[in-house]
């Protein structure tokens, strides 16, 4: 800390250099999978780098090869006759590496299942054509393929494909891919989305629905089953308030002991 404090108070000293702050500055990029690529750490002045750590061979050096190189080579010399500074930015890399992997695991290397749904929008040129739009969101990584299916067999999109995916802000995509079709009943659209997250494709199915003379007919058919199942109620009613056949009386003389 003392040697710290002593650079500072050096850099800050020498002329020219005002009121102009100087800081230490840290970092470590990380590849794809998560590794250190490299681990940098230096000296600044002003926004420029003054002294830099050397990490091969984990020595500091001057970084500035301006007006401020005299003082930096004396910086450089001084800070590396210090063991317990050196082993202590040397051990930065190793922070770095556990502290990014924990880090890593939870943001860049996660996986995030998509939402599907599909949204129809019918069009009147030409007359029967609906407009079907898959829209996927919230996965990651953005990497994702969406294909249509119709009765099970593939379907080449239109209307440009498959949309790249857009970040939602929130490390999360979204992307949609449109189909033009003339559907017909019975028909079996299909959303087929791959994604690293998911064990298995997703698939979202969506149908047309019945033609409007189909309608008309299973709308008749309902009617009609309504009104005999009033008919059936009705006559079961009657039939359960009859009186049940038993004994009649006939005239004349009713008791077995005769006339009185």
């Amino acid at each position: 800390m003392k040697l710290v404090l002593w650079l500072l108070s050096m850099a800050l000293g020498h002329h020219g250099a005002g009121g102009f702050l100087m800081h230490l500055f840290s970092e470590c990029p990380l590849a794809a999978d998560g590794s250190v690529l490299r681990f940098y750490f230096a000296f600044v002045f002003n926004k420029n780098p003054l002294v830099c750590y050397n990490e091969q061979d984990r020595l500091f050096e001057a970084c500035d090869m301006g007006l401020l190189n005299h003082l930096a080579v004396d910086m450089a010399a001084a800070m590396n006759t210090d063991p317990g500074l050196r082993q202590h930015v040397a051990a930065g890399r190793q922070a770095c590496q556990s502290q990014s992997q924990h880090l890593w695991s939870r943001t860049g290397q996660r996986k995030t299942p998509p939402s599907v749904r599909i949204v129809s929008t019918a069009l009147s040129n030409p007359a029967g054509t609906v407009r079907l739009t898959c829209h996927v969101w919230g996965f990651y990584p953005a990497e994702v393929g969406v294909t249509w299916l119709r009765n099970g067999s593939p379907v080449e999109p239109t209307e440009g494909g498959l949309s790249p995916a857009l970040a939602n802000g929130d490390w999360t995509y979204q992307t949609q891919v449109s189909l033009l079709t003339a559907p017909k009943p019975g028909d079996t659209y299909t959303c087929h989305v791959q994604h690293a997250s998911l064990a298995e494709p997703h698939q979202e199915e969506w149908g047309p629905g019945l033609s409007p003379g189909l309608t008309v007919k299973v709308s008749v058919a309902v009617v009609v089953l309504i009104l005999g199942l009033i008919f059936l109620g009705t006559g079961l009613v009657f039939w359960w308030r009859a009186p049940a056949p038993g004994y009649s009386p006939l005239a004349g003389h009713n008791y077995a002991g005769g006339s009185t």
